[in-house]
């Protein structure tokens, strides 16, 4: 039988609810490592600094190559005709609504991390920038860009990548919604085995620690807010507690499904972060920050293919690469597998082109907006100089968490904003969270189980194992120790997407090729069929 035509099988029989090699390996991994982190932090931190200079070295401009070739697939696809294929049943209509889908999408793919950078990242660039000269207009210019492409559409096509293949493998070819599913078509039945083992070990790994690294900048983010708002102190007992409270409220939410608990913690989000946007506007520098919001989407828009494949040769910024573009790239992938199997899970019904232009256009519509508003009053307070510039500048490079703080000081009802910042930080770290317990849930059971969500106990597992792993990594190095699990954690599932993108396409091709066949017969059938005497007959 052929990988193409396995794929139409029948769907192999469930055997059991979880996938012990899977599971029990993954535990041990992320448990061996945690402990390690936390019980030798100054060797574990070590370790992964020499690792990730190893891994920039001999793997930094793959990538940037994957990063780009992704990219161009997903919109090649979603423009071609393969575009009008459903991910479904050519009769399927989509399960949630634009505006439910859409806050699902931003709550998935964003996390508090973006609130963290969106002030840090641009004072950063102002200030030390890879290759423009410091402090200048061009320097503040690039600043935003820099900030916008980190989180632009070379991530988001990473995700579109894998939500396509697994809801198109699952919902279409009635294939088990799982990432061996998407390479079924090049490895055929081995997938079920040691090498299905292997990949879903990969993807468990990669998503634990690329949500890690979100939770460990929430938490950082959250106490150092709840310190300035209330007095209460910034220390490791404040982070382990908002680190137990995360993953009480994930796992409430996560057991109580997506069409519940995930939707409508997505949904308060997305609300609040547009409120809390909506005040930015109205109360700052509004003509300035619409001003600045246009020429940040010009000057992106224009850079946007000659900074994919920028692997700054020449100049060779390694610790700037290292820090910031690959580190970006390599959480991208870590994050892919998790939240492309959540988007594949809440996007049956519809087209790939509806799919890939609302996961590439209505989550950065947001992010460009959050980035060009706080970036650019970040900026503006930077140059306007004195003892407020100073400190702004200060604390956006050597204490990021504290900087939108000081930020939101500068506005008229600071302490509000504050608090609204806050609780928006904290929905976000939740559903980052929760999202990540669904999604590990389901990969640690058994692919061929009918079943679309996993058991309650695997959620409740897997999101203290995640509050586990950030606590180690905070205690082993705080966010460089983040950066540098995730650069190493990436990149095996780099390639997994590589062969995941191979097998989508030729999949989708050979639906194309039997769809333009059964066309051909059709009209044969018709012309065969047509009477001798018909006036088509004697036009001929």
């Amino acid at each position: 039988m052929t990988a193409e035509a396995s794929l139409t099988s029948a769907r192999p029989k469930r055997r059991g609810v979880t996938s012990p090699p899977v599971l029990w390996i993954s535990v041990l991994i992320v448990l061996g490592t945690a402990l390690w982190m936390m019980l030798a932090p100054t060797a574990a931190s070590e370790v992964l600094g020499v690792i990730v200079g190893w891994v920039s070295t001999w793997f930094g401009s793959w990538y940037f190559a994957i990063s780009a070739a992704v990219l161009g697939f997903v919109i090649v696809v979603a423009l071609t005709r393969a575009g009008r294929i459903r991910l479904g049943p050519d009769d399927s209509r989509p399960s949630f609504n634009i505006l439910t889908w859409s806050a699902m999408l931003f709550a998935t793919g964003i996390g508090t991390d973006l609130i963290f950078f969106a002030v840090a990242e641009p004072a950063t660039q102002y200030l030390a920038p890879p290759v423009t000269d410091p402090e200048t207009t061009a320097a503040a210019r690039e600043a935003v860009v820099w900030t916008m492409f980190h989180y632009g559409h070379v991530g988001w096509a990473m995700y579109a990548l894998m939500g396509l293949a697994l809801a198109y493998f699952h919902y279409r070819k009635g294939r088990p919604l799982s990432i061996r599913s998407g390479l079924e078509v090049l490895f055929g039945d081995r997938v079920w085995g040691r090498w299905g083992h292997a990949i879903d070990i990969a993807a468990i790994m990669g998503t634990v620690f690329g949500v890690a690294v979100t939770l460990g900048i929430g938490v950082s983010m959250l106490s150092r807010g709840l310190h300035l708002l209330t007095g209460m102190d910034d220390s490791l007992i404040i982070k382990i507690a908002l680190i137990v409270v995360a993953v009480v409220m994930s796992t409430v939410s996560a057991v109580s499904g997506v069409a519940r608990g995930v939707r409508r913690l997505s949904e308060l989000q997305v609300v609040l972060a547009l409120v809390l946007l909506a005040i930015i506007l109205v109360t700052g520098d509004t003509s300035f920050l619409l001003n600045g919001l246009v020429m940040n989407v010009g000057d992106y828009l224009a850079s946007l293919p000659a900074m994919t494949l920028d692997t700054m040769a020449f100049e060779a910024p390694t610790e700037w690469l290292n820090a910031w573009t690959l580190f970006f790239w390599a959480w991208w992938i870590a994050w892919a597998p998790f939240v492309g199997l959540f988007l594949a899970r809440i996007s049956r019904g519809r087209t790939i082109r509806q799919f890939v232009l609302g996961t590439m256009t209505i989550p950065f519509v947001y992010i460009t907006l959050w980035v060009s508003f706080f970036g650019n009053s970040t900026l503006q307070t930077i140059r306007s100089g004195g003892e407020t510039g100073a400190r702004m500048a200060e604390l956006g490079v050597n204490e990021p968490e504290s900087a939108l703080y000081f930020l939101l000081e500068q506005f008229p009802l600071a302490p509000v904003l504050i608090g609204l910042a806050i609780v928006t930080g904290l929905l976000l770290f939740v559903t980052s969270a929760d999202s990540g317990a669904l999604v590990l849930a389901k990969l640690s059971c058994d692919p061929r189980s009918p079943d679309e969500d996993a058991p309650g106990w695997l959620r409740v597992l897997w999101s203290a194992l995640m509050g586990l792993v950030t606590l180690g990594l905070l205690i082993a190095g705080g966010v460089a120790a983040l950066q540098q699990a995730t650069m190493l954690m990436g990149l095996p599932f780099s390639f997994v997407m590589l062969g995941i993108m191979i097998a989508f396409w030729k999949s989708v091709r050979a639906e194309l090729a039997a769809q333009d066949r059964a066309l051909a017969e059709v009209a044969r059938t018709d012309r065969v069929q047509e009477p001798s005497g018909s006036p088509t007959a004697d036009l001929s």
